[in-house]
């Protein structure tokens, strides 16, 4: 049984009473933002100002048992009878920064509380145990405290009654949340809803993630619940845009100065982060006040610059190496060196901007010598895969034709152009935009932000995979990372707020603080229409350009000037009107507020706009030429999964060869490897880089343990390799098939949940040489039975076993075949 009603931020007569937020509510709503609370506005918010509370009410519940609640007055009243032992789940609508409690004057018996960012209660299985416990009692309020700080990022909350004796009451339900005082001074849309959402999506991820003293994460259960320098760096970049809160971002700053975690590139972001507040504020006295320590960390970069440094962690995508896993593999060790010498080069703008010539040319010949060397051997970007290849672009010292191979190379495979992390990707779509393959990032930008609305997201996640979404249910549970459980609020991915901002509504500065500033609307092929603000120390810019009916609007603060680009679309301009009078024909036309005109293949650019407001028409001829969105090609295939033959493998799987995981115990397989195959390994991360292995059960007749061979016998060892210990370290770990030569083959893995724990296991296949992802991540869901997945490929292979529900992820066998569908007749797809 389940309701639906809508909701917004109120107050509620109970035991516990909070004060209201300050902030004064306007009634203007924005149904493009998750945002429960958009249409509130403070007076005044700064950097100072405490956590303030609100009040959310449930949107939808669902009953484990229709008899044991009754739920017919809880709509108008807030009020439910307990009849029964069983849970009730509350759906809040959207990730809150908050915690559950409900209100009972009878209650009798035991009860559990719980919360979740998914829609599947914690105790569903062991790997969320600090999320369900006994509530604290507080008059008549029962409080789930899960962390002194109380709040914690939930959507989904859940009464479990567990035992049951007399009938009572629920006479009030709430999530009490905690927001950070900040508005919404900056705006977008456009004429794609998907990416006006994800614009306010990503703002509100950071809105979350305001805490109270510096810029952090909400989530209890990850190690991340402070400021991270790199992590800060694209969510300080989206907080300006949308809040233009530079004092908290100033704040925030000061905090990760000294917290790059031991992780070198996390060090050249907090000096990205720190030339972006300069670029907005145009605070030179902060910048300044920074010398010391960001010259200290770009220096550090010079000196172990080509020395294979200890990374730590450069991202989670496999091609980076996986996180902690392997961080010093070729690509993120490319990747730093570009990064090293972008960051000179933007650092060296900053300080010519600053009046510090002899810091611009220190750090302009740093890079200018370090880009001169690579590009000595005319082929220096053939081994960069995607996230090098992207920090090279952004170095801005490319060439049109290396960005051209590289951008071939690396950048049209619509799946692996998709990095693992929206972290990351943030750095991908800057280079795209400066390809100008503008086209192409927004569908990245809809494949991976727009993937994550479609689950059902309401904020954005640490990591995701749009193939998630045809195995994952609606706000179901995700695979987990290296580290532990994906984090579906982690502002870290929120960087794209900033650049559709920059990129698409086209707002950015060209000098300091916005003293001159360009409006440069790039639409591409797809969209038709861009609008929005951008915040600013002078005042708001805003900016509103319609391509289908020419109908534009710029305004421009007091103190700054602008150039402005009418953007082409691949049609003709024959004339624009500024305020009604024609500025352009084919020529410019002087007027007192704009002071000239250019033109190039892309853009009319009207410049040096004065402070003011332009009505703008624009006269089009001709039409747009539509986008060939790419295909999304995986190498590899999968064939299907098999629920049905069990442990009896023989005659069906294995006809080329077999691994039985640790049959013969203490880890050792019972193996007989097909001859074009030299290998099979496996890696865990910590202990000794192995996968922990067990054996549930010895001579064994039962058929869900595999068959000692081809027979089919029934004296069988049930038995597997595992991720996570004791100290819950390593959620996932990987097995390598490596051939001798290139051939077709068709392998099958076969997972088993002997001791029926609820797991759930997510399987991603990538190329063993590239790390590139070959096939859409699949989940077992069931497996008490045993289940093989079958995949077919022709080269060397790696698996990545990901727990996403029960104690763990387990592999139990591998079987090699030829590369033919017929074989697997008992197979169900």
């Amino acid at each position: 049984m389940i309701c639906f009603f809508g909701s917004t931020a109120f107050s509620y007569v109970h035991a516990q009473e909070y004060p209201p937020i300050t902030a004064r509510k306007t009634g203007i709503v924005n149904s493009m933002s998750p945002d429960p609370i958009i249409d509130y506005v403070w007076a005044n918010p700064k950097a100072t100002d405490g956590l303030e509370i609100y009040q959310l009410k449930p949107v939808a519940w669902t009953v484990s048992k229709s008899g044991s609640f009754n739920t017919a007055d809880f709509k108008r009243n807030n009020h439910i009878v307990v009849n029964g032992d069983g849970e009730i789940r509350f759906d809040f609508g959207q990730t809150n920064a908050a915690w559950l409690e409900f209100d009972s004057p009878d209650l009798i018996g035991d009860i559990e509380m719980s919360i979740s960012e998914y829609n599947q209660t914690p105790d569903y299985a062991s790997n969320y145990p600090t999320k369900t416990m006994t509530p604290k009692k507080i008059g008549n309020t029962y409080r789930l405290v899960l962390n002194p700080e109380l709040y914690e990022g939930v959507r989904f909350g859940w009464i479990h009654v567990r035992s049951f004796s007399k009938r009572w009451h629920i006479t009030a339900v709430r999530l009490v949340c905690q927001t950070r005082p900040v508005n919404y001074k900056g705006s977008f849309s456009c004429s794609d809803t998907t990416l006006t959402r994800i614009w306010y999506t990503g703002a509100y991820t950071v809105k979350l993630n305001l805490l109270k003293d510096y810029l952090g994460a909400i989530l209890m259960n990850r190690g991340d619940r402070f400021s991270w320098t790199g992590d800060a760096h694209p969510a300080q970049a989206a907080s300006m845009v949308a809040f233009g809160n530079f004092d908290f971002v100033k704040k925030n700053l000061a905090y990760t100065s000294t917290q790059s975690n031991g992780i070198r590139s996390y060090a050249l972001y907090w000096v990205l982060s720190l030339i972006d507040y300069y670029k907005y504020t145009g605070d030179t006295a902060t910048l300044m006040g920074y010398l010391a320590n960001a010259c200290d960390k770009l220096d550090d970069a010079y000196k172990v610059y080509g020395s294979n440094p200890n990374l730590e962690f450069f991202g989670w995508d496999e091609r980076l190496g996986s996180g902690f896993e392997h961080p010093n593999l070729p690509e993120p060790q490319n990747a730093y060196k570009m990064l090293s010498i972008r960051v000179w080069k933007e650092f060296s703008e900053a300080m010519g901007a600053a009046g510090r010539k002899d810091l611009e040319e220190k750090y302009r010949k740093y890079a200018s010598e370090k880009i001169s060397i690579i590009k000595e051997n005319n082929a220096w970007y053939k081994d960069f895969g995607l996230h090098a290849g992207a920090d090279a672009v952004t170095t801005g010292l490319l060439t049109a034709g290396e960005k051209t191979a590289i951008y071939e190379k690396n950048f049209t495979d619509k799946v692996n152009r998709i990095s693992y992390s929206p972290f990351n990707q943030y750095f991908v779509i800057q280079a795209f935009a400066l390809m100008n393959k503008y086209d192409d990032a927004l569908s990245s930008i809809r494949d991976l932000w727009g993937g994550q609305l479609s689950y059902g997201g309401t904020t954005f996640f640490e990591d995701y995979r749009p193939s998630w979404n045809a195995v994952v249910s609606k706000n179901g549970p995700v695979p987990s990372n290296q580290c532990g459980f994906t984090s579906l609020c982690h502002p870290w991915g929120a960087g794209v707020t900033k650049w559709l901002s920059e990129e698409i509504l086209g707002i950015k500065p060209t000098s300091p603080g916005f003293a001159t500033f360009d409006i440069i609307p790039n639409l591409g092929r797809t969209l038709t229409s861009v609008s929005g603000t951008m915040p600013t120390p002078k005042g708001e810019i805003s900016a509103s350009f319609n391509v289908s009916t020419g109908i534009c609007s710029v305004s421009v603060p007091q103190g700054s000037t602008g150039r402005i680009g009418i953007p082409k679309v691949e049609k003709k301009i024959s004339t624009i009107k500024v305020n009604g009078k024609v500025i352009w024909d084919g020529k410019f036309h002087s007027t007192g507020s704009i002071s000239g005109s250019s033109e190039d293949s892309s853009f009319i650019y009207l410049k040096t706009a004065q402070a003011g407001e332009y009505k703008i028409v624009v006269t089009y001829i001709g039409s747009t030429p539509r986008y060939l969105e790419l295909e999304e090609k995986f190498a590899a295939s999968f064939v299907g999964q098999d629920s049905t033959t069990r442990g009896n493998w023989g005659g069906v799987y294995g006809k080329d060869g077999y691994v039985l995981c640790n049959y013969n115990g203490n880890g050792e397989d019972k193996q007989s490897l097909p001859s074009y195959v030299s290998s099979i390994s496996y890696y865990k991360i910590k202990g000794n880089g192995l996968p922990l292995n067990t054996i549930w059960a010895e001579s064994t007749p039962d058929t869900r343990a595999p068959s000692p061979d081809s027979t089919n016998s029934l004296s069988r060892v049930a038995a597997c390799l595992y991720a996570v210990d004791a100290d819950q370290i390593g959620y996932t770990f990987t097995s390598t098939i490596s051939l001798k030569t290139e051939r077709d083959y068709s392998v099958s893995l076969y997972f088993l949940d002997w001791d029926k724990k609820g797991r759930e296991i997510a399987v991603e296949m990538f190329d063993a040489a590239t790390s590139k992802l070959i096939a859409p991540v699949k989940i077992v869901k069931d497996c008490v039975g045993g289940a093989y997945l079958t995949y077919s490929y022709h080269k060397s292979a790696k698996f990545r076993i990901n727990m996403v529900r029960g104690d763990n992820a387990t592999l139990s066998g591998v079987f090699f075949d030829p590369k033919s569908k017929t074989a697997y007749n008992k197979k169900t797809k």
